[in-house]
């Protein structure tokens, strides 16, 4: 019963494989291996992109820190959610790589931005000149860090509200490809064509040992990106192993297949969940990740059955009133089992004779 993280998951079979086919013989060092050239092909004939510059990073942090330098200079700001990856998650990363950009936070349901919120955050920088940081960039993360997906009309919705300030936009797609099966539109519709300069396109939560692409549809900004790259150690002397996998999970729409399992265990645990009385689920079950409500008294049974998860926000204490609810974060992922799942909800279960 591991819904610890989609991180916590294996690789797919097929990237391992891959990289052990990549092992053979010699490939030119640092994105020069003949697999990249295909991967570029690929992704630009997939996202409708013919003239973008593609790159692989082995973290998300990377891509979207990297990302962010080349959108925001360092004496301006990135409007993004407070609970955005960027923010929570990522140890000042897009402050240290953009040379001291802040972020600037905004608010909304289901780690969505409002974009009400968002409005007054814009036009509430910069008003007095040199004296304030000035206006960046806009950074979405679509799927939220709570697990909810921006439909198209929302992202058209912030992404033109960007526009009309002359900000450009970044997405954190950790989660793109969940988010794409679950709106069941095209990778363009999904980034470039809503107003989407450039995305960080996921694969390590999703069955991948450790490869992130960055796709930046403004082709002038790939210069700067190569050199910030590599000036930040992120260029990658043996590059063919992050390119085998990349390479593998673009195959036959291998990563919207891992994508489909991911959310439909976790459809099924949250739905399983919903139908128990002591349940509450607290946000959308849109992707792969359930926010359930649960008395004290099932986390603590879980826990000594040796589940894995984590309470969220982690400071709550397994102490107290049995009862008491008390919130929690499951991600499943693309080898998440039927057992598994029916094992903890029957946990749930025996807390309510």
């Amino acid at each position: 019963m591991n819904f610890a993280s989609d991180n916590s998951g294996p690789a797919a079979p097929e990237i391992l494989e891959a990289i052990i086919s990549a092992n053979e013989g010699y490939q030119n060092s640092y994105g020069g291996d003949s697999l990249m050239e295909k991967i570029k092909s690929q992704l630009r004939e997939i996202f409708e992109a013919p003239d973008a510059a593609i790159y692989l990073v082995a973290t998300g942090t990377a891509a979207n820190a990297l990302s962010l330098a080349c959108l925001c200079p360092s004496w301006s700001t990135i409007f993004c959610h407070e609970h955005s990856h960027i923010q929570e998650d990522e140890c000042g990363a897009p402050e240290f790589f953009t040379g001291g950009s802040k972020l600037t936070t905004v608010g909304g349901k289901h780690a969505k931005i409002d974009p009400q919120q968002l409005a007054k955050a814009i036009s509430s920088t910069g008003i007095i000149g040199v004296h304030n940081v000035q206006k960046g960039a806009l950074s979405i993360t679509n799927a939220t860090e709570l697990g909810a997906v921006y439909d198209l009309d929302e992202i058209i919705e912030l992404t033109s509200m960007a526009k009309d300030f002359d900000l450009p936009v970044h997405m954190d797609g950790a989660r793109f490809a969940n988010a794409l099966v679950k709106l069941g539109c095209s990778p363009a519709e999904l980034s470039w064509k809503t107003g989407v300069d450039i995305l960080s396109f996921g694969g390590t939560k999703n069955g991948l040992l450790g490869v992130e692409a960055v796709i930046i549809f403004d082709p002038s900004l790939a210069w700067e990106f190569e050199l910030r790259r590599k000036r930040g150690g992120h260029l990658f002397s043996k590059h063919r192993f992050l390119s085998a996998q990349m390479k593998a999970y673009l195959k036959d729409d291998l990563w919207l297949q891992l994508a489909q399992k991911a959310n439909s265990a976790a459809a099924k645990l949250s739905r399983e969940l919903t139908n128990q009385e002591t349940v509450k689920i607290e946000h959308p079950t849109d992707v792969n990740m359930v926010f359930p409500s649960l008395p004290r008294e099932i986390h603590n049974l879980a826990f000594s059955k040796k589940a894995a998860y984590y309470l969220w926000p982690p400071n709550q204490s397994l102490e107290g009133n049995p009862k008491e609810s008390l919130k929690a974060r499951m991600v499943c992922n693309w080898s998440t089992t039927d057992e598994e799942i029916e094992t903890f909800v029957n946990l749930v279960k025996s807390c309510q004779v």
